[in-house]
């Protein structure tokens, strides 16, 4: 029986022709594994997984290990991505008891959901000290026949293992200077000064991390903490991991000088790091981070975009090699100078070779090199590298493209309307902020029900099965809030609300500490609760955020105090990880700075008014929340936000208002002094 021909997830699809039985994650999978008394296998990845495909080449299409493990098992596939609560929890057994974690997660279980054996990826024979795949069914299997009790008291010890883990960040206070001073003097410690980034190989791309030390800069004046950003940038746009036909950014780097990436590009990584090279132009005008934010953009736009207006998860790191036939990785993206010569001819190919980095042994595999713009590369008029980039990419459109993982992700999407709606404004991209827009109605029209309830995922317009978990509540309501800074409607602003108030009632604990999954969510071995910031924000740092947010923009008190109390994890993780809570820190800036709250009154039609809104926008002090419009009566009447209530115009011409700690700065219709209130380098 195929079970997953009808599942939404495209990575389940690509199993759903497997010879192995697959289930989904649903409570059948586990009656049926009691009534036949088999343990269950859980096999957690994603699409755009590497190592995930190789496994499924090797053994989930290999007859005789499908066959064996139909006998004695009940075999579970999950997308990490539809659910990340499920992942979460097991991947914190498989971590606690290997020191390490990744994807595909092989996980073996009781009827009970009790994790027992777990492990990564395993290959089809023994390799490098590792088991075969075929061993460990094997081995999992004479256990559960011959040492049931072993079993069941391994399986009984590592749940209660997990229900100690409980977190006790609700009332470790507010973070202040002192923590994130010496969140910046870890970081300082960790950088690495000559290539950019933090730490070694791999290296990830560390955005949010990016985004508080572009916000400590902005508060603090710290000239040390712009210069980590700047460089770690410009090391990333000269890198292969930034696509330098295309746009947009790899997953990571498999080398500490950024040169060779996992080619998978993820929705997530790219909006976050859109919006950072956006700010650092914000903060620094520099030519480098417009072009990459904007051709970040326009690569999501471009080759992410749904035909109903939202944004697709991944592209694959893997795809056809048109020379061999052979699906490997980065073949889309890598380059010999033969290719190079037989697009450009020879002598635009051997300066293509000397500004990409492309060498005769290659930077990557079988003599291939991944494009980068080198810092000793040639200095060569910026219109003819354009031309060759313009022929490299048309050329490179005719290959066999990566997969697309086409289901849309509400966090993520979350993220790139935020992205999105700033760049359209910051760099009159009205375009931008219309894609924005459409993402946004997708979100409210498909994954919205008639309680605010979001949905996790949808594909084809379709609405998943799997509930929304705190990271879809705080990022969406994250692209919300900006989508109505940027474009002065109200609305925005009421549906963020609707968000934030879910958070409050159905995520937080009485202590302010908030949990991935809602009150009323399946219940797992254990309700996940994690704080730290990895790939993208965790829920627990973005719903502090809008918190945030939402209370500058109405004065809730209600909403500043959860947001503050949830704040107290920075203020016990800051100073010890600082690159694992680096969304956290920038919340926690935006708390000290205020956040200020940025009122434009006008009339809609005057030119004056947007000059002054767009100034407000710019400006660079930390999370400053802005809302423009036309003034809003005391009874509500007129502009649609609350803080346009009362607002006067000066002299009748459009004016703006800058508050902070409930202390207002003097009105002014000077978009100069505007930016002045509000720290921006170029209006």
């Amino acid at each position: 029986m195929n079970r997953l021909a009808g599942v939404t997830s495209p990575y389940l699809l690509q199993h759903a022709d497997n010879p192995v039985d697959w289930w989904p994650w649903e409570p059948e999978a586990f009656e049926e594994a009691k009534r036949r008394n088999v343990p269950v296998l859980l096999s957690v990845g994603y699409s755009a997984c590497h190592w995930c495909h190789v496994m499924a080449h090797e053994s989930f299409e290999d007859e005789l290990v499908a066959a064996y493990m139909n006998e004695h098992f009940v075999n579970i596939k999950v997308d990490r991505e539809e659910r990340p609560d499920v992942d979460a929890v097991y991947m914190e057994a498989v971590q606690a008891a290997t020191g390490q974690g990744g994807w595909p997660m092989t996980v073996f279980l009781t009827p009970d959901a009790e994790p027992f054996y777990f492990g990564t990826y395993f290959p089809p024979e023994p390799r490098h000290g590792m088991p075969s795949f075929t061993e460990i069914l094997e081995g999992v299997r004479t256990a559960w026949v011959g040492r049931p009790e072993e079993v069941a008291e391994v399986a009984q010890r590592i749940v209660r293992d997990l229900a100690g883990r409980q977190l006790d960040y609700g009332k470790a206070g507010t973070p202040g200077p002192e923590e994130l001073a010496q969140a910046l003097l870890g970081l300082t410690r960790e950088y690495d000064a000559v290539r950019g980034g933090f730490g070694g190989a791999p290296k990830f791309p560390p955005s949010m991390v990016l985004e508080f030390l572009l916000r400590h800069h902005a508060r603090t004046g710290s000239e040390g903490a712009l210069q980590m950003a700047a460089d770690t940038c410009e090391a990333m746009a000269r890198g292969g991991i930034y696509d330098q036909l295309g746009g947009g950014f790899a997953r990571y780097s498999v080398d500490r000088e950024w040169v060779v990436p996992h080619f998978e590009k993820m929705l997530y990584d790219n909006a976050l790091l859109c919006r950072v090279y956006a700010h650092l132009w914000r903060a620094t005008g520099s030519d480098l981070a417009r072009r990459v934010a904007l051709e970040t953009a326009d690569f999501m736009v471009r080759e992410l975009r749904t035909t109903e207006g939202g944004f697709a998860s991944a592209l694959d790191a893997d795809s056809e090699d048109p020379q061999t036939g052979a699906h490997v990785e980065g073949a889309y993206y890598a380059w010999t100078p033969a290719q190079l010569a037989e697009v450009l001819g020879e002598d635009d190919a051997a300066l293509a070779a000397a500004c990409f980095g492309v060498t005769q042994e290659g930077t990557f595999e079988h003599g291939k090199s991944v494009l980068r713009l080198p810092q000793d590369g040639p200095v060569v008029d910026a219109g003819v590298i354009d031309g060759i980039r313009r022929r490299l990419l048309a050329a490179r459109a005719e290959r066999p493209a990566p997969g697309r993982d086409d289901k849309v992700v509400a966090a993520w999407n979350g993220l790139a309307i935020a992205a999105l709606a700033e760049c359209g404004a910051y760099f009159d991209r009205p375009d931008l902020v219309e894609r924005a827009t459409e993402a946004a109605d997708l979100l409210v029209r498909v994954h919205m029900d008639g309680r605010a309830r979001l949905a996790r995922t949808s594909k084809d317009g379709r609405v998943g099965a799997n509930a929304g978990v705190l990271e879809d509540y705080g990022d969406v309501a994250e692209g919300f809030l900006a989508l109505a800074a940027v474009t002065g409607e109200g609305v925005w602003l009421e549906f963020a609300g609707f968000l934030v108030d879910l958070v409050l009632d159905r995520f937080t604990a009485e202590d302010g500490s908030l949990y991935d999954t809602a009150h009323d969510a399946e219940r797992l071995i254990r309700r996940p609760q994690d704080p730290t910031d990895t790939a993208a924000p965790s829920g627990w740092t973005a719903a502090a955020g809008a918190l945030l947010s939402y209370a500058a923009h109405t004065g809730s008190e209600a909403h500043r105090t959860a947001a503050e109390r949830a704040l107290g994890v920075v203020h016990a993780l800051g100073p010890r990880v600082p690159r694992f809570i680096g969304h956290g820190l920038a919340v926690a800036e935006a708390l000290l700075d205020g956040p200020r709250e940025v009122a434009v009154v006008g009339h809609p039609e005057d030119p004056a008014l947007a000059a002054l809104h767009r100034t407000a926008l710019l400006g660079t002090a930390p999370g400053a929340v802005v809302a423009a419009g036309p003034p809003r009566a005391a009874d509500g009447s007129g502009g649609e936000f609350p803080l346009l209530a009362e607002r006067t115009l000066v002299h009748d011409l459009p004016t703006a208002y800058v508050c902070r700690h409930f202390v207002c700065a003097r009105p002014t219709t000077d978009p100069v002094q505007l930016a002045e209130q509000l720290g921006a380098v170029h209006p």
